[in-house]
């Protein structure tokens, strides 16, 4: 059973998760890796060989677990967290824990081992998008669950143990510190002027158009003031949405504008490997005046070392302006 335990001191929350070290590609080598394959569990005609999928896209003829699927949905097979039990809240001394329970999900994108998300089409990008949908609406009704985070590791630097292109989401029974320090100052923003920073920071934005990489009908794509890494970009909605939903039960035009700057970033930085992250409200919260949901793509080409670790602070040899300058001009 993984075991959820509590920094006193920072308020930090960690998994600890043995399960996790079973996986057998911790064993492998890089070089050995490059040997194996050819095998891909996630490619069609293998669906045996992963757990038995949740949702699917896929024509009513064909039965479930079986090729035909055009997006599959499934636990992951070395979950983070376990699906089963109950949380056991508990003290030991100064020290909180928990039972580690949740969710932990792979979103497999597309049947194709050799697309990505910036290569599918848009529609299959659109897929995806409602199958985060469907995930985040279906697990809010576990009352054991207080967010939900998605997630995508692309390469293998980013943390990608396969190369399929494929993305995650865990459920957790705790809000992460991260979203809870963007939903208090957020929140304190707003009892003070009245006014979503998130809003108001896209209005800026927009009006100077210094760090306005792409925008189209509904979102905008930003090179943030002050990014942690080189190329980082968020996606926004225009309009104030505190919680990711499809506007007109549509997300054509935000699978428009990630595909966009997806390939942008591949233009500019030769395929990097990258993370992009998924910030929503969580949902004892999701409808609220003062937070805003957002995609944020963090391209993988610094190392975070000692001072970054200890201090918290981030080096950026990369101008957010300049960066903006770069993927605005990149011909794709």
């Amino acid at each position: 059973m993984p075991e959820l335990r509590k920094d006193p001191i920072s308020g930090r929350w960690v998994i600890i998760s043995v399960e996790r070290g079973k996986r057998p590609t911790d064993f492998i080598s890089p070089s050995q890796k490059r040997k194996a394959g050819g095998f891909c569990p996630f490619c069609p005609g293998n669906e045996h060989t992963t757990p038995p999928e949740i949702i699917a896209f896929r024509p009513a003829s064909t039965p479930p677990n079986s090729p035909g699927w055009t997006l599959r949905v499934l636990p992951n097979k070395f979950p983070a967290l376990q699906i089963h039990g109950d949380l056991n809240k508990r003290g030991e001394g100064v020290f909180d824990m928990m039972n580690g329970i949740g969710a932990h999900e792979v979103i497999i994108e597309t049947p194709d081992h050799q697309l990505s998300l910036s290569t599918m089409s848009q529609r299959a990008v659109e897929d995806v998008l409602w199958a985060y949908y469907f995930r985040l609406t279906d697990l809010k009704k576990d009352i054991r669950f207080k967010y939900v985070l998605i997630f995508k590791n692309e390469g293998e630097v980013a943390g990608a143990s396969l190369e399929h292109s494929h993305s995650q989401l865990i459920a957790l029974p705790i809000v992460p510190k991260t979203v809870r320090e963007e939903m208090e100052s957020s929140k304190k923003y707003y009892d003070s002027k009245e006014r979503c920073i998130f809003c108001d920071i896209i209005s800026q934005e927009l009006d100077s158009g210094k760090r306005v990489i792409y925008e189209n009908d509904r979102y905008v794509a930003l090179s943030p003031f002050a990014p942690r890494d080189p190329f980082e970009t968020w996606i926004l909605p225009k309009n104030h949405e505190s919680y990711f939903y499809p506007p007109d039960k549509s997300f054509a035009s935000l699978a428009e504008i990630l595909q966009r700057i997806l390939k942008q970033i591949d233009k500019v930085l030769d395929m990097p490997p990258y993370n992009f992250i998924l910030h929503t409200s969580p949902f004892k919260e999701e409808m609220n005046d003062y937070y805003h949901w957002h995609l944020e793509i963090l391209p993988r080409l610094t190392r975070r070392a000692g001072f970054e670790w200890g201090s918290g602070f981030f080096i950026n040899p990369t101008p957010p302006e300049e960066a903006t300058k770069f993927l605005r001009e990149a011909k794709i």
